[in-house]
């Protein structure tokens, strides 16, 4: 199988787990936003499929599910979420994949930057959808929204997603990569 047909299998398979991960916590809504169940598979395609594949998913994503089950709300919710998660699936792989190693600390490393930078794009995005419906999107409401209201959530991804890539790479499914020159030192 070559692998674009294996990343946009795969990618498929991840887009599906965001569609219906969010029923599994939607019961409680209060709860359900908190552990934002849409952004775990969008990170995962990115650092496993590449930034291509996880910006892709990570903007189709919330828009796919605002219209399949009017959850998120189109506007501006779901349509700030698909820039947000479209930085996460972006920032995440790109980082990881340029890092030297793939390794646990270059996982961390890529996924927090990845939430930060997700959220700045969101606040931003805020910012210009409610400044055009004339409401103001307060440094408080970013702070809470961007970070207070989604610590249970953040605490599951830093985990939750450093747990399933060493699984799968103790399965062989996922290998984490040293350094092209690590490896050709030691194949000599």
């Amino acid at each position: 199988m070559s692998k674009s047909i294996k990343n946009m299998t795969l990618s498929a398979m991840f887009m599906a787990i965001g569609i219906v991960l969010p029923f599994l916590t939607g019961q409680i809504p209060r709860i359900g936003n908190m552990l934002l169940p849409m952004h775990i598979p969008v990170f995962l395609c990115g650092l496993i499929c590449g930034w291509q594949y996880g910006a892709v998913v990570g903007f189709v994503l919330p828009l796919l599910r605002s219209s399949l089950f009017g959850m998120p709300v189109l506007f501006p919710t779901a349509s700030a979420m698909a820039f947000e998660l479209m930085t996460y699936g972006l920032v995440a792989g790109l980082l990881y994949h340029r890092s030297r190693w793939q390794c646990i600390i270059a996982l961390y490393r890529s996924v927090v930057a990845a939430m930060l930078s997700g959220r700045v794009v969101w606040g931003i995005v805020q910012i210009i959808f409610l400044g055009i419906g004339g409401n103001a999107f307060t440094w408080q409401a970013f702070m809470a929204g961007a970070f207070l209201n989604a610590i249970p959530g953040i605490v599951l991804q830093l985990v939750l997603i450093p747990t399933v890539m060493v699984a799968l790479n103790r399965t062989g499914l996922v290998k984490f990569r040293k350094h092209q020159a690590a490896q050709a030192e030691s194949a000599r």
